[in-house]
């Protein structure tokens, strides 16, 4: 008899017991339209609310900056297209800089946006994974509207010094400009680094 042995805890896993848990009255009983007044509705309201609560704690953001979506891929979607679309007629000839070892996530909207007109620079990394400070510094101009760089990578596990880019984008800014946005892809991250997003700076 064959025993499977699962490694890739990276990318998913099983649902952990305590996760289980508490969907389960929203997976079997409480299944009201939380957009809907009656009280079946209003208790799911009250439900996500909380959830948005925690999880702003945990982020160190408020509230109302929280957007549920449906995955990491689209989250990652909605920020950086999101940034584009909502600078467009703002910044000229609008500037991503990213790294050429970001998960497809990020890549592949980077790769739809480029052929949309939208200059994209992909950083390079030495042989640890990690991008050299002194290249984003280079890198960085008037029309750089938005930073998207992995914290955590997925495959080989580098931690990018999120604190020192945070650092690099907010001189830049403090001389010339309010962009770019940063943007970090912290889904390999979340469970095993601090992900406070002040003290982070993204």
């Amino acid at each position: 008899m064959r025993k499977e042995i699962y490694l890739d805890y990276a990318a998913t896993t099983p649902v952990d017991p305590k996760v289980l848990r508490a969907m389960l009255p929203y997976l079997k009983k409480e299944y009201g339209n939380p957009s809907s007044t009656h009280s079946s509705g209003q208790k799911i309201l009250a439900a996500i609310d909380d959830s948005r609560q925690k999880i702003a704690k945990f982020l160190g953001c408020q509230p109302e900056e929280i957007i549920f979506t449906g995955s990491a891929t689209e989250a990652n979607n909605l920020a950086i297209q999101g940034v584009i679309k909502a600078l467009k007629r703002q910044v000229k000839n609008p500037h991503i800089i990213t790294s050429q070892i970001e998960h497809h996530a990020v890549l592949k909207p980077c790769e739809f946006l480029e052929k949309q007109g939208v200059e994209i620079t992909y950083l390079p990394v030495d042989k640890e994974g990690l991008i050299k400070i002194s290249d984003l510094r280079k890198a960085i101009k008037r029309n750089t509207v938005l930073v998207s760089i992995i914290y955590a990578n997925n495959e080989i596990g580098t931690i990018q010094p999120i604190t020192e880019i945070a650092k690099v984008i907010r001189n830049f800014r403090n001389l010339k400009s309010q962009f770019p946005i940063f943007h970090t892809d912290a889904v390999q991250a979340i469970n095993y680094l601090d992900c406070n997003v002040k003290k982070l700076g993204v």
